[in-house]
């Protein structure tokens, strides 16, 4: 019989498409030859590696979802998430943020002026964008927003605050939403706007390849052109936050699989006793039981991009899904960096590292308390948010 791929189980590659498949591959050799080299040493400097961007968009993956800017199906952007996040979260946050929920709500709900703009330089890395939406009193609840804008003639006059923004502090525009008389808008703010400031965020024991913003408005004033005129409720940035839940159940996967190809590495090399650690039923119980979870996540993950694709994801799925799968990393990472030893907690090993990025995830596009609300919603027609 064929041996079975320890990070492949059930041979999910199978059900792949040749496309898809070669964009997998394209993405995860991108990932061994640019980002693992130096990806350690940019996590311990709390440096995001900019010198990737012009290569993640040569690539294509800047908007690669979007018509027009490579128009990737779900389950091949789905791949590309779980490839960049093998290496870190950092890529696949930049990616998620710059390509499906900046460029995403500028596509979506954008004017052809505003498309025309943006969307050209975002996609070939030549402008950064952030999508703007929690704030430092709301958190789990965005609809608790207290940023605001106000009607001066033909202009907006844009007050408050936002926090834990990825990207906010290099991005050239920043996709806000503020309350206004007429419910929740959406607005382009652009770098170097009078009143409009970004600072990083710094001592982050997580995501620190990343770059995480408090960003701060002090009477903004913005033309009517620089409005996102497809906006007009809270529900167009749920919509986005959506899609970016799918590809974090994706992307989850892949800080899962690094974690436990490594475990696999150092236990059949590492003695104790007198024989490799796994050898022993307690390490080989432990990585059956990291394997069957990661089974379980590939699945999930699969059947969410079809959904996807299909036009069906329902948004307690893609919140079930990123509950279960970013759940499911953390408890390998965690088991992973425990077989390691002493070692796991360098960053000479990677478990510690992932270990530490998951923690942000389970928090990020909805924490674990709200993706379970909202599956109790779907399944009692009751939201008790």
């Amino acid at each position: 019989m064929q041996a079975l791929d320890p990070l492949d189980l059930f041979d999910v590659a199978s059900l792949l498409s040749e496309e898809e498949q070669l964009v997998q591959g394209t993405v995860a050799r991108f990932v061994a030859d640019n980002v693992r080299p130096i990806i350690a040493q940019c996590f311990a400097e709390q440096r995001f590696p900019r010198e990737l961007v012009p290569e993640l968009a040569q690539l294509g993956l800047l908007g690669c979802t979007l018509e027009g800017y490579g128009a990737l199906g779900p389950v091949s952007y789905g791949l590309v998430a779980q490839e960049l996040e093998r290496g870190d979260s950092s890529l696949q946050t930049f990616v998620s943020v710059q390509g499906v929920l900046s460029m995403g709500a500028i596509h979506r709900f954008g004017s052809d002026e505003q498309k025309n703009r943006w969307l050209p330089p975002m996609s070939r890395g030549e402008a950064i964008g952030c999508f703007a939406l929690t704030e430092p009193q709301g958190g789990s609840n965005p609809v608790a927003m207290r940023t605001n804008a106000k009607r001066s003639g033909d202009d907006w006059v844009l007050s408050g605050s936002k926090v834990w923004i990825t990207n906010g502090s290099i991005a050239d525009v920043a996709v806000v939403f503020a309350q206004t008389d007429d419910g929740v808008r959406a607005f382009l703010v652009e770098r170097g706007m009078p009143g409009f400031a970004a600072h990083e965020i710094e001592n982050k024991f997580s995501l620190r390849a990343s770059v995480t913003s408090s960003l701060f408005f002090d009477g903004v004033r913005l033309p009517a052109a620089n409005v996102l005129p497809g906006v007009t409720s809270i529900g167009a940035a749920l919509t986005c936050l959506t899609q970016g839940r799918h590809g974090i159940a994706w992307g989850a996967i892949g800080a899962a699989q690094a974690c436990f190809r490594e475990a696999l590495d150092y236990t059949a090399t590492r003695t104790a006793f007198g024989r490799a650690l796994a050898h022993t039923q307690l390490i080989q119980t432990r990585l059956a039981t990291m394997a069957r979870h990661i089974t379980t996540a590939q699945l999930i993950a699969l059947r969410l991009g079809r959904l996807n694709e299909q036009g069906r994801m329902q948004p307690a799925q893609a919140s079930l899904a990123k509950w279960h799968n970013v759940r499911t990393a953390l408890d390998v990472a965690r088991d992973c960096r425990d077989m390691l030893g002493a070692a796991g907690i360098t960053t000479e090993h990677a478990a510690i590292r992932h270990l530490l990025n998951l923690e942000s995830l389970c928090t990020y596009e909805g924490t674990e308390a709200v993706h379970a609300l909202v599956v109790g919603r779907a399944l009692t027609g009751v939201g008790a948010f």
